[in-house]
Protein backbone atom coordinates (compact mmCIF):
# COMPACT_ATOMS: atom_id res chain seq x y z
CA UNK A 1 0.00 0.00 0.00
CA UNK A 2 1.75 3.62 -1.13
CA UNK A 3 2.37 6.31 1.34
CA UNK A 4 -0.72 9.19 1.08
CA UNK A 5 0.96 12.33 1.16
CA UNK A 6 -1.28 15.71 2.33
CA UNK A 7 -0.17 18.99 0.94
CA UNK A 8 1.19 20.67 3.73
CA UNK A 9 -1.00 23.81 5.01
CA UNK A 10 -1.08 27.05 3.51
CA UNK A 11 1.77 29.42 5.56
CA UNK A 12 -0.41 32.27 7.69
CA UNK A 13 -0.37 36.12 6.44
CA UNK A 14 2.15 38.57 7.49
CA UNK A 15 0.90 41.23 8.77
CA UNK A 16 0.29 44.18 7.29
CA UNK A 17 3.00 46.67 8.36
CA UNK A 18 2.36 50.50 9.00
CA UNK A 19 4.03 52.55 6.53
CA UNK A 20 6.90 54.45 8.27
CA UNK A 21 6.61 58.16 9.09
CA UNK A 22 9.00 59.88 6.42
CA UNK A 23 11.83 60.96 8.01
CA UNK A 24 12.27 64.74 7.89
CA UNK A 25 15.52 66.77 7.99
CA UNK A 26 16.53 68.40 11.01
CA UNK A 27 14.95 71.80 11.32
CA UNK A 28 16.93 74.86 11.18
CA UNK A 29 17.59 76.89 13.97
CA UNK A 30 15.09 79.71 13.56
CA UNK A 31 17.98 82.52 13.75
CA UNK A 32 19.18 80.99 10.47
CA UNK A 33 16.62 81.59 8.63
CA UNK A 34 16.92 84.35 6.06
CA UNK A 35 13.36 85.37 4.67
CA UNK A 36 13.15 86.85 0.85
CA UNK A 37 12.47 89.75 2.08
CA UNK A 38 13.81 92.70 4.03
CA UNK A 39 12.81 92.78 7.78
CA UNK A 40 11.02 89.57 7.49
CA UNK A 41 8.19 90.76 5.10
CA UNK A 42 7.16 93.75 7.41
CA UNK A 43 8.03 97.61 6.56
CA UNK A 44 10.56 99.35 8.57
CA UNK A 45 9.42 102.73 10.00
CA UNK A 46 9.93 105.68 7.61
CA UNK A 47 13.09 107.71 9.15
CA UNK A 48 12.72 111.31 7.91
CA UNK A 49 15.16 113.18 6.32
CA UNK A 50 14.97 115.83 8.85
CA UNK A 51 14.89 113.45 12.13
CA UNK A 52 18.73 112.81 11.66
CA UNK A 53 19.74 116.50 11.97
CA UNK A 54 21.90 117.65 14.18
CA UNK A 55 19.73 119.93 17.08
CA UNK A 56 23.07 122.30 17.56
CA UNK A 57 22.22 124.05 14.06
CA UNK A 58 18.85 124.98 15.41
CA UNK A 59 20.99 125.93 19.09
CA UNK A 60 23.55 128.17 16.44
CA UNK A 61 20.62 129.97 14.93
CA UNK A 62 18.42 130.70 18.31
CA UNK A 63 22.17 131.97 19.29
CA UNK A 64 22.57 134.23 16.68
CA UNK A 65 18.95 135.91 16.46
CA UNK A 66 19.62 136.37 20.16
CA UNK A 67 22.57 138.35 19.52
CA UNK A 68 21.15 139.75 16.31
CA UNK A 69 17.86 141.15 17.58
CA UNK A 70 19.76 142.85 20.27
CA UNK A 71 18.47 146.79 18.96
CA UNK A 72 14.90 145.75 19.76
CA UNK A 73 15.77 145.76 23.20
CA UNK A 74 15.06 149.75 23.71
CA UNK A 75 11.56 149.66 22.98
CA UNK A 76 10.43 146.43 21.70
CA UNK A 77 12.00 143.77 24.50
CA UNK A 78 8.90 141.51 24.25
CA UNK A 79 8.70 141.37 20.41
CA UNK A 80 12.80 139.98 20.98
CA UNK A 81 11.58 137.65 23.41
CA UNK A 82 8.45 136.22 21.49
CA UNK A 83 10.84 135.55 18.38
CA UNK A 84 13.20 133.95 20.12
CA UNK A 85 11.17 131.49 22.09
CA UNK A 86 8.51 130.97 19.21
CA UNK A 87 11.42 130.35 16.83
CA UNK A 88 13.10 127.68 19.61
CA UNK A 89 9.57 126.49 20.28
CA UNK A 90 9.25 125.50 16.34
CA UNK A 91 12.17 123.76 16.36
CA UNK A 92 10.97 121.68 19.35
CA UNK A 93 7.18 121.58 17.52
CA UNK A 94 9.44 119.87 14.31
CA UNK A 95 11.56 117.11 16.23
CA UNK A 96 8.49 116.06 17.85
CA UNK A 97 6.40 115.51 14.48
CA UNK A 98 9.68 113.94 12.70
CA UNK A 99 10.27 111.72 15.52
CA UNK A 100 13.57 112.51 16.75
CA UNK A 101 12.09 114.27 20.17
CA UNK A 102 11.32 112.90 23.56
CA UNK A 103 7.98 111.78 23.60
CA UNK A 104 5.68 112.55 27.15
CA UNK A 105 3.74 109.24 27.84
CA UNK A 106 1.50 108.95 30.77
CA UNK A 107 3.38 110.32 33.66
CA UNK A 108 2.55 109.05 37.15
CA UNK A 109 1.49 111.68 39.97
CA UNK A 110 4.77 110.88 41.58
CA UNK A 111 7.34 111.84 39.13
CA UNK A 112 4.93 115.37 38.90
CA UNK A 113 5.29 116.25 42.34
CA UNK A 114 9.17 115.69 42.22
CA UNK A 115 9.00 118.03 39.48
CA UNK A 116 7.25 120.44 41.87
CA UNK A 117 9.16 119.86 44.34
CA UNK A 118 12.74 120.11 42.86
CA UNK A 119 11.29 123.63 41.67
CA UNK A 120 10.50 124.83 45.20
CA UNK A 121 13.70 123.10 46.87
CA UNK A 122 15.67 125.75 44.06
CA UNK A 123 13.11 128.59 44.08
CA UNK A 124 12.45 129.21 47.16
CA UNK A 125 15.90 130.15 48.82
CA UNK A 126 16.55 132.17 46.08
CA UNK A 127 13.95 134.09 46.81
CA UNK A 128 14.23 134.13 50.45
CA UNK A 129 17.96 135.47 50.35
CA UNK A 130 17.62 137.58 46.84
CA UNK A 131 14.12 138.87 46.96
CA UNK A 132 15.26 142.85 46.88
CA UNK A 133 17.59 141.96 43.81
CA UNK A 134 15.01 139.53 42.22
CA UNK A 135 12.39 142.37 42.10
CA UNK A 136 14.85 144.75 40.55
CA UNK A 137 16.32 142.51 37.97
CA UNK A 138 12.40 141.13 37.08
CA UNK A 139 11.77 144.91 35.88
CA UNK A 140 14.93 145.17 34.03
CA UNK A 141 14.03 142.01 32.20
CA UNK A 142 10.49 142.51 31.35
CA UNK A 143 10.71 146.50 31.02
CA UNK A 144 7.15 148.33 30.25
CA UNK A 145 5.56 144.48 30.47
CA UNK A 146 2.17 143.99 32.39
CA UNK A 147 1.64 141.99 34.99
CA UNK A 148 -0.46 139.43 32.53
CA UNK A 149 2.41 139.82 30.12
CA UNK A 150 4.99 138.40 32.35
CA UNK A 151 2.94 135.86 33.67
CA UNK A 152 2.18 134.55 30.46
CA UNK A 153 5.83 134.16 29.13
CA UNK A 154 6.77 132.94 32.59
CA UNK A 155 4.46 130.03 32.71
CA UNK A 156 3.80 129.37 29.32
CA UNK A 157 6.00 131.02 26.45
CA UNK A 158 9.53 130.32 27.84
CA UNK A 159 8.80 126.96 29.79
CA UNK A 160 7.16 125.34 26.68
CA UNK A 161 9.97 126.57 24.20
CA UNK A 162 12.99 125.47 26.26
CA UNK A 163 11.37 121.79 27.51
CA UNK A 164 10.86 121.21 23.83
CA UNK A 165 13.99 122.04 22.55
CA UNK A 166 16.71 121.64 25.51
CA UNK A 167 14.94 118.83 27.11
CA UNK A 168 12.72 117.28 24.76
CA UNK A 169 15.36 117.52 21.40
CA UNK A 170 19.28 118.00 22.69
CA UNK A 171 19.17 116.09 25.78
CA UNK A 172 17.83 112.64 23.46
CA UNK A 173 21.56 112.47 22.61
CA UNK A 174 23.45 114.46 25.16
CA UNK A 175 24.49 113.74 28.62
CA UNK A 176 22.00 116.62 31.00
CA UNK A 177 25.55 118.54 32.31
CA UNK A 178 26.13 119.27 28.83
CA UNK A 179 22.34 120.06 28.11
CA UNK A 180 22.58 122.08 31.13
CA UNK A 181 25.36 124.50 30.40
CA UNK A 182 23.77 124.98 26.65
CA UNK A 183 20.56 126.36 27.76
CA UNK A 184 22.67 128.55 30.15
CA UNK A 185 24.52 130.22 27.49
CA UNK A 186 21.36 130.85 25.71
CA UNK A 187 19.52 132.31 28.78
CA UNK A 188 22.65 134.34 29.72
CA UNK A 189 22.41 135.51 25.75
CA UNK A 190 19.10 136.65 26.13
CA UNK A 191 18.90 138.37 29.23
CA UNK A 192 22.11 139.74 30.18
CA UNK A 193 21.45 142.33 27.67
CA UNK A 194 18.91 143.87 29.45
CA UNK A 195 20.57 143.99 32.66
CA UNK A 196 23.59 146.65 32.94
CA UNK A 197 26.15 144.17 33.64
CA UNK A 198 29.37 146.33 33.37
CA UNK A 199 27.99 148.68 36.10
CA UNK A 200 27.14 145.50 38.22
CA UNK A 201 29.55 142.44 37.60
CA UNK A 202 28.61 141.13 41.00
CA UNK A 203 25.24 141.13 40.06
CA UNK A 204 25.75 139.57 37.35
CA UNK A 205 27.76 137.04 38.10
CA UNK A 206 25.33 136.02 41.07
CA UNK A 207 22.37 135.76 38.13
CA UNK A 208 24.54 133.90 35.91
CA UNK A 209 25.27 131.19 38.75
CA UNK A 210 21.67 130.90 39.51
CA UNK A 211 21.06 130.48 35.90
CA UNK A 212 23.35 127.67 35.71
CA UNK A 213 21.62 126.13 38.61
CA UNK A 214 18.63 126.49 37.57
CA UNK A 215 19.00 124.58 34.12
CA UNK A 216 21.10 121.96 35.57
CA UNK A 217 18.32 121.08 37.94
CA UNK A 218 15.30 121.27 34.76
CA UNK A 219 17.57 118.79 33.17
CA UNK A 220 18.52 116.24 35.96
CA UNK A 221 15.04 116.16 36.81
CA UNK A 222 14.17 115.11 32.87
CA UNK A 223 16.71 112.63 32.98
CA UNK A 224 15.24 111.76 36.84
CA UNK A 225 11.48 112.23 36.41
CA UNK A 226 11.27 112.61 32.58
CA UNK A 227 10.40 115.40 30.29
CA UNK A 228 6.32 116.63 31.57
CA UNK A 229 8.19 116.62 35.43
CA UNK A 230 10.91 119.21 33.85
CA UNK A 231 8.16 121.39 32.32
CA UNK A 232 6.35 121.55 35.44
CA UNK A 233 9.89 122.42 37.93
CA UNK A 234 10.73 125.16 34.99
CA UNK A 235 7.09 126.80 35.48
CA UNK A 236 7.76 126.42 39.46
CA UNK A 237 10.62 128.17 39.42
CA UNK A 238 9.66 131.04 36.99
CA UNK A 239 6.49 131.56 39.14
CA UNK A 240 8.87 131.99 42.70
CA UNK A 241 11.63 133.57 41.40
CA UNK A 242 10.61 135.84 38.38
CA UNK A 243 6.99 136.73 39.28
CA UNK A 244 6.52 136.90 43.06
CA UNK A 245 8.91 139.71 43.48
CA UNK A 246 6.80 141.56 41.38
CA UNK A 247 4.62 141.60 44.73
CA UNK A 248 7.50 142.81 47.06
Amino acid sequence: MSPTFYPDPPAPPEPEREPEAPVMPPAEPESEYESPFENGGRRRPVAYRGSTNDPVFGYLIAIALSVGLTPLIADNADLRYAVLWLVMAGFGVLSWLMGSSARIGQETPENLAWGVAFGLIIGVPLLMVGGGLLGETVGRLFPNMGQGSVLAFLVFVIPLAETLFFRGVLQETRAFWMVGLLSSLWSALVFFPLLDVGRFPAVAAVIGTSLVMMNMIYSYVRQRNGLAAAWVCQIVVNLVVLFLPLFA
